[in-house]
């Protein structure tokens, strides 16, 4: 993309951080905890400026995805929060509508564990409960995130198809 990710133009306005934290606020998450990473401090002056409750450097970032995702339960265990909505910064399709639809199905509570799917491909977000939080940062690595615990752990996938394409911006043509 030629920059961080997090900093890339939204299509709809914006950057992808400021939009990420538009989409989970108008889906009623909080708190809403952004892990930064490349150009730590200007990502992290827009998140905030977008309403992000806490906003956290994944010092090791560059490790890959899982180094996000360790530093975005860590934060999120100080918190009283019993259900973590993880959601990829360059999704730029991905809605509130999805947030909402993904959580709602899952319901509440610390043993939820459910994903959104797009025409049955698994995707993002991913809503899970405090329950999973350690088993998830026991097996993240590198850029797999926790992808081998959902492989290894019964979860609720949700049809979001209808509301997205899920899919991911790499280069500049995918927006």
């Amino acid at each position: 993309m030629g920059k961080p990710k997090a900093l890339v133009d939204d299509p709809a306005g914006g950057s992808f951080v400021e939009r990420g934290v538009r989409v989970l606020r108008a889906a009623g998450c909080a708190p809403v905890v952004v892990v930064v990473g490349a150009e730590a401090a200007r990502t992290a002056a827009l998140a905030t400026a977008a309403g992000a409750d806490t906003v956290v450097e994944a010092a090791d970032w560059e490790s890959g995805q899982s180094a996000s995702l360790r530093a975005g339960l860590a934060a999120v265990q100080l918190t009283e929060a019993e259900v973590a909505c993880i959601l990829l910064v360059d999704l730029p399709d991905v809605t509130s509508a999805v947030v909402r639809r993904v959580a709602a199905a899952g319901g509440d509570g610390p043993a939820v564990l459910a994903r959104a799917a797009y025409r049955g491909v698994p995707g993002h977000p991913v809503v899970m409960g405090r329950d999973h939080w350690k088993g998830v940062l026991d097996v993240a690595a590198g850029d797999r995130g926790a992808r081998d615990y959902l492989a290894t752990h019964e979860h609720l996938l949700v049809e979001c198809g209808d509301l997205a394409t899920g899919r991911d911006a790499d280069t500049p043509d995918d927006l």
